[in-house]
């Protein structure tokens, strides 16, 4: 009769434990993957020059165009990312490197380095070489670049 005592008295407890384990975890996963990863693509626009099409669906982030007049693009990209795992960085991409990534909530923190700009992309603001700019869907943000130096203008 003691060993059945026994028994109940470890297996009810880590049963339990196990039970509040799954709830958690499947509890905390949801949390950190509801809102999806960032969607960026690389393709070049109608003149050929890079460009980057940033959509992120949940916060109601799309088509948001960043085009890189002046710059040359040798090959013609398309290119779909969807930045959801997380990978050592810097690593390569199309037109540059991505040096940091952060993906431990969705969509996460995503750092670029693309001709010679920072492109930050977080959920609050999107951040073009320290210069915070807000998200707002189908914008268009043109880098020109004329005599070495650089200039920002956003379409609306």
């Amino acid at each position: 009769m003691k060993s059945d005592n026994l028994l109940r008295h470890v297996w009810m407890p880590f049963g339990i434990a196990v039970l509040v384990y799954v709830i958690f975890y499947a509890g905390i996963e949801h949390r950190r993957t509801r809102n999806g990863p960032w969607q960026v693509t690389f393709t070049n626009d109608a003149s050929g020059a890079p460009e980057l099409i940033v959509n992120q669906p949940k916060l109601g982030i799309t088509n948001v165009q960043i085009t890189f007049a002046g710059e040359t693009n040798l090959n013609s990209t398309n290119a779909l990312l969807v930045l959801d795992t997380p990978q050592p960085v810097p690593y390569d991409i199309p037109f540059g490197k991505c040096v940091f990534m952060d993906t431990t909530f969705l969509p996460g923190t995503i750092v670029f380095e693309l001709f010679g700009h920072e492109i930050q992309l977080i959920p609050r603001v999107l951040t073009f070489d320290k210069k915070e700019i807000p998200w707002r869907s189908q914008e268009i943000i043109a880098v020109h670049r004329a005599d070495g130096t650089n200039s920002l203008q956003m379409v609306h």
